[in-house]
């Protein structure tokens, strides 16, 4: 499970970064559908481009701590989850978007799941345990 988690948590890291770098070189070009809506969507598409630049840096930290924070993992799971329920909010308001969007949406309501569960296990194989070198406990 620890692996799992580690090698998903990395690649949902590297794939946030490089989404983050192409938002904020491309702006508006970068998203399907999306036309020339001009300097204040562009800006705005820019501004997240960053945001979900960090948000991806946060995946790759928690990815290469030891044990593998478990409430990080829930809590960026958690806010993925949150991205697919703005996007329903979206559908409600403005109709179904672009396909590509819709499979983002498919993506976002499928991963945290397994996050949730990943980490679930992870962090209850590391709390029964013993770290090496670690000296036992006595009451």
């Amino acid at each position: 499970m620890a692996t799992a988690l580690k090698w998903l948590s990395m690649t949902m890291g590297v794939a946030c970064v490089a989404i983050g770098i192409f938002h904020l070189a491309a702006g508006i070009d970068g998203i399907p559908d999306m036309g020339d809506d001009g300097a204040t969507a562009d800006s705005q598409t820019r501004f997240f481009g960053a945001i979900f630049l960090g948000y991806g840096v946060v995946w790759i930290w928690a990815a290469r701590q030891t044990p593998i924070p478990a409430t990080v993992i829930r809590w960026l799971a958690s806010i993925f989850l949150l991205g697919a329920v703005g996007r329903f909010i979206s559908v409600a308001v403005y109709g179904w978007p672009h396909w590509f969007q819709i499979a983002l949406t498919a993506i976002e309501v499928a991963l945290p799941p397994i996050y949730l569960w990943l980490a679930t296990a992870d962090e209850k194989r590391t709390a029964t345990t013993p770290m090496a070198g670690s000296a036992p406990a006595f009451s």
